[in-house]
């Protein structure tokens, strides 16, 4: 074989061993896929390959810019057709195969043809993420668009290695947040949890005991968990930034006072509670003194509370609008005449069991002022009606000589409390009528001495009463509810109790329940109501939820109505099933309305809300009934709330059979009767206290009920039975 004798000095090589047979096919093909003399073939550039990657490619593209046979193997113009014609008489086809097997010529064309630059090592690639520090652009050499390569003249030895891409330095995110942004942070947690994330490190105590973040203290829920000395370095380091101040019921500071100097502590309080606290005379004054814009100030059941604390109080909090003193043995009402004269903003004032209210002229002071809204004289057994009248109309009113009564302005309470005051008859509270137009609450209870005549004058004068409570007042009768349903305020009517009025029944309160339509709480223990109450009752919430669900109004799950009705001998079962009947209907309406909005709003989108709506729950009637039912009665309330319609109607059904087959075994006749009423009985305890109390219809568990299995039962013992 002759080739050129510079091409054989400059580029040494060894002739390949000649192939016969398969051997020699696949040598061709791997020669014809991966040889770079295929550069010749005449490709275009633009088709050329161009890999996604940064990665050099590992094989050639055979296509070409044209039409893909352009290069046909059978074509007389291509290259390799030449060695592989199949005409035994082509005039070519020994000379291209020689010419294809010519190892020199071969060779010639790739060192001449062959690509300028190899792919960079993997080592030495960019990084995927493509940021490029500024240090290693410079060492980069240019490439062509994504092959990043270098010359082939130079080494790659001597090819600087590309170092990490840059990097942000490390970021403390809590150290190197603003102060405000952290103490907005910890403004979300509760007090209980600032206490346990103070013991991180000293600098989340510092940051936990920031003054910003106590500006209300309220220790009535947790004051059992918190010791002393957390709740007075609390007070200590914060102090000065608290507003509200709950201690009540932190008997844990008895000492404290005075050994940690706490008064002086807190200086700028504005709402103060000690309720049932121990703490001494002197630290309620220093308290008083330190703290000159109290505006709610809390001292009920202390017996360090003395009239002079009512003169401190006088004298530096003029801007007090609410002060608790009931129980406290050593203040009357001569401290709070103080009180009174001096803080011209007092509305709420509470002084349960505290002596002197037969005083007077302490009444007309309060009369004079008229800024009360809430007044509460609960076991006050030394008020009297001169008192009362004292406090309704003053002394020595004017009167009209039409109606007979005083010629004053009305009173600004809203809610009033007398409850247990023993000294008040008839004629006390007939002074009420014409002078509380504005009265939302109203608590008689325990007076056993007033009587229809003087209620009914002061219902018809109130015009918006939402809670009345006549509790224990024996000479009422069914008048007074009937006057009730006349009154104005009968609409607004939401918390009504008449326990122990035994001679109450369902005369007056069926009257009452007709017409107080947004009624939430009805106590009627202990007297003569019968079923007919409990089925009006239930009609009245179905009307209250047809009006809701006819407005497609969606209301979060709640009772819609309590009714207390234990120790009435005129409630029976039937009643208590005719309330379980109702509450089941009255989930069922709420469902089907729920399926109706659901539908409506998938097919009319632009009319409802965008968000998908939530099942209108409707309001259900709660019953606090005879012992032996309250247990179903409690556990078919759950399945409601729960939306579990049949297993309710399931418990509603087996319990239902089980009282009709225990009547019935209660006659004369047999032991048939007897046997129906065991099985109905097992299968009621089976449904309430074993599968029934957590699982629905077919089987699941609904709420937070743990079902279990059913037990197989046998059929009965006796085989004639």
């Amino acid at each position: 074989m002759s080739s050129s004798p510079t091409l054989a000095q400059t580029t040494p090589i060894d002739i390949p061993q000649k192939l016969t047979g398969r051997k020699r096919l696949l040598n061709k093909l791997q020669r014809i896929s991966s040889s770079p003399s295929l550069a010749k073939l005449g490709r275009s550039s633009t088709t050329s390959y161009r890999p996604g990657g940064r990665g050099s490619m590992s094989c050639v593209s055979l296509s070409s810019a044209g039409s893909p046979y352009e290069y046909s193997y059978g074509s007389p113009t291509s290259p390799i057709s030449a060695g592989y014609s199949t005409a035994p008489t082509s005039a070519d086809s020994s000379p291209g195969g020689d010419d294809y097997l010519n190892c020199k010529n071969r060779l010639v064309s790739g060192a001449l043809d062959g690509p300028a630059s190899v792919a960079v090592p993997v080592e030495l690639r960019v990084p995927a993420s493509g940021r490029i520090s500024p240090i290693a652009t410079e060492q980069i050499p240019e490439t062509d668009e994504d092959n990043i390569s270098v010359p082939l003249d130079q080494p790659i030895a001597d090819v600087k290695p590309i170092p990490e891409s840059w990097r942000r330095p490390n970021f403390n995110f809590w150290l190197d947040l603003p102060p405000e942004l952290r103490t907005h942070i910890l403004s979300f947690l509760e007090p209980k949890e600032l206490v346990r994330v103070s013991s991180v490190s000293p600098l989340f105590q510092e940051l936990c005991l920031d003054g910003q973040l106590w500006g209300s203290l309220d220790c009535s829920s947790y004051y059992r968990d918190i010791p002393a000395s957390a709740l007075c370095k609390i007070i200590g380091t914060a102090g000065p930034f608290v507003r509200n101040l709950n201690l009540r019921g932190c008997v844990q500071l008895r000492d404290a006072w005075i050994l940690e100097d706490l008064p002086s502590k807190c200086c700028n309080l504005e709402q103060f509670s000690l309720e049932g606290c121990r703490i001494d005379r002197s630290s309620i004054h220093n308290f008083l003194l330190s703290n000159s814009r109290l505006v709610t100030l809390n001292l009920s059941g202390l017996a360090g509370a003395t009239n002079f604390a009512m003169k401190i109080v006088a004298a530096h909090c003029p801007k007090l609008e609410a002060l608790n003193v009931s129980w406290c043995n050593n203040i009357d009402t001569r401290g709070l005449r103080r009180v009174v004269q001096a803080c011209s903003q007092l509305k709420d004032l509470r002084a349960g069991e505290v002596r002197g209210f037969d005083d007077v002229e302490f009444m007309d002071d309060l009369f004079r002022r008229n800024t009360l809204e809430r007044l509460v004289l609960m076991n006050c057994d030394s008020l009297t009606d001169d008192a009362l009248k004292a406090l309704m109309e003053g002394i020595e009113p004017e009167i009209d000589c039409l109606t007979g009564r005083a010629i004053v302005p009305p009173r600004n309470l809203k809610h009033l409390d007398l409850t247990r005051c023993r000294g008040i008859t008839n004629d006390g509270i007939s002074s009420l009528a014409h002078h509380v137009p504005y009265l939302e609450g109203l608590q008689l209870s325990r007076n056993a001495t007033l009587t229809d005549a003087a209620i009914k004058d002061l219902l018809l004068s109130i015009q918006s009463l939402t809670h009345l409570d006549l509790e224990e007042l024996d000479q009422l009768t069914n008048d007074t509810l009937k006057t009730m349903s006349r009154s104005p305020f009968a609409r607004h009517l939401t918390h009504l109790s008449i326990s122990y009025c035994e001679h109450l029944g369902d005369a007056g309160m069926l009257s009452l329940l007709k017409v107080a339509t947004n009624l939430e709480s009805l106590d009627v223990d202990n007297t003569r109501v019968s079923d007919l109450v409990l089925i009006e009752a239930a009609s009245l919430i179905r009307d209250r939820n047809r009006d809701r669900l006819s407005r497609a109004q969606t209301v979060a799950p709640k009772v819609g109505l309590r009714i207390v009705a234990f120790d009435c001998a005129n409630v029976t079962w039937t009643g208590v099933r005719e309330v379980l009947n109702r509450n089941a209907e009255a989930l069922q309406m709420g469902l089907t309305a729920a399926t109706t909005l659901s539908n409506c709003t998938y097919s009319t989108p632009s009319l409802t809300s965008p968000e998908s709506p939530s099942a209108p729950n409707p309001d259900i009637l709660s019953l606090k009934v005879f012992y032996t039912y309250q247990p179903t009665v409690t556990e078919h309330t759950r399945r409601i709330l729960a939306s579990n319609l049949d297993g309710a109607r399931r418990l509603e059904r087996k319990w239902a059979d089980w009282m009709m087959m225990n009547e019935e075994a209660g006659t004369g006749g047999g032991r048939r009767r007897r046997r129906r009423a065991r099985e109905a009985m097992r299968g009621w305890e089976e449904e309430e206290g074993g599968m029934g109390a957590g699982l629905d219809g077919e089987g699941g568990v609904v709420g937070n009920g743990v079902g279990r299995r059913r037990r197989a039962r046998s059929g009965p013992g006796c085989v004639v039975m």
